[in-house]
């Protein structure tokens, strides 16, 4: 089973854009077009990891994001700040609310990537990567 991710964004522009990039790669991308919709379905989904716009039409990310980080059940998902608003007293409030990281739009794939990359919990289900038994150091044995 693929690992969820959820963009709670209103644009369809940028919503189409991230589930773009996150077509080739083995991630199931949901999305939400405002915050209420974004909780409901953070409660339904339990998605591994969130994507957050901050100015949504019926309220805040920073607010969403504190109502995931208030539920127990909820409280471990990454959410992580994707928006226009690039300020340093922006990326100080998405860290007091519980972001673990803050992206700025325009989107850069290869960031956005790293960033998920970077913040997905492993998940239950997936093995630990088997040691290649090519690359691993041998230490010489003395025959004394």
């Amino acid at each position: 089973m693929p690992a969820k991710v959820l963009y709670i964004e209103d644009d369809p522009v940028n919503m189409n854009l991230v589930r773009k990039i996150l077509r080739v790669t083995n991630y199931e991308f949901l999305g939400a077009p405002d915050g209420t919709t974004g909780f409901e379905m953070v409660r339904r989904e339990k998605p591994d990891l969130i994507l957050m716009d901050i100015n949504l039409p019926d309220t805040t990310g920073w607010d969403v994001t504190q109502q995931i980080k208030a539920a127990p059940d909820l409280a471990h998902i990454p959410v992580i700040a994707l928006t226009a608003n690039y300020t340093k007293s922006n990326i100080v409030r998405g860290l007091e609310v519980g972001c673990s990281a803050y992206l700025t739009k325009p989107i850069s794939r290869t960031e956005l990537l790293m960033t998920i990359e970077q913040f997905m919990p492993p998940r239950p289900d997936e093995k630990p990567p088997e040691p290649d038994a090519a690359s691993s150091t041998q230490i010489p044995t003395s025959g004394t």
